[in-house]
């Protein structure tokens, strides 16, 4: 087919990289192309063999699910991820589709179902499991607290963050200097409980935490 979607499987049993390998292998589209224990050995991996789609463990060694999906969506945006997970939980849920997973499914998803999942990802389109999409909804009912209040001053920032601003652009627009903004940005992170802009951005538009909003 002209349009194989490249996969690459990142669990750290054995077992289960065997099991998807062997049932993916049916499907004429679908071409394993890496395999990966880890979160770490994943994104090593991305910078050889730029797959479509990664199948993601959540609980991995060394380096999680969620934490080596932002990675690799961060260094490379075009690659989709799908969460796989024996259990739903609503943080390991929120954790993985803050940090960029386009779906998240049960390890006991039917081939057929897994399949279709990856093409929609390959596609930008979402698969999420039932189970999971109701953690997600039943997380939403419960507002996020902060860590800590923002001060006005990590207010403001937080809403250029919102709006698309770069930290240089922040420091310009309030006569501060770099050092002074990326203090803030690492305040704002520490406070919302967030590793990274991009998750600060979507708690902040998710929940209205700015006064600017």
């Amino acid at each position: 087919m002209d349009d194989v979607i490249r996969v690459m499987i990142v669990d750290d049993h054995q077992m289960v990289r065997d099991g998807l390998r062997v049932f993916l292998s049916v499907y004429d589209d679908i071409n394993i192309v890496a395999e990966a224990g880890n979160g770490k050995q994943a994104i090593d991996l991305c910078v050889h063999v730029q797959p479509d789609v990664i199948l993601m463990d959540i609980l991995l060694p060394e380096m999680d699910g969620p934490t080596a999906t932002r990675r690799i969506r961060e260094d490379f945006p075009h690659i989709q991820i799908i969460a796989l997970s024996n259990f739903v939980d609503e943080d390991l849920v929120q954790k993985a589709i803050r940090a960029g997973a386009i779906g998240y499914l049960l390890k006991d998803v039917h081939a057929d179902q897994l399949v279709f999942a990856i093409r929609d990802a390959h596609k930008g389109r979402s698969t999420i499991s039932s189970i999971a999409a109701h953690a997600l909804i039943q997380a939403s009912l419960h507002p996020i607290p902060l860590t800590g209040s923002l001060t006005d001053k990590e207010d403001e920032v937080l809403s250029l963050l919102v709006e698309g601003k770069t930290n240089k652009e922040i420091a310009e627009q309030f006569s501060l200097s770099p050092g002074t903004v990326r203090f803030h940005v690492s305040n704002i992170l520490s406070k919302m409980g967030v590793s990274n802009r991009t998750e600060a951005v979507s708690l902040a538009l998710q929940h209205g935490l700015t006064k600017r909003l």
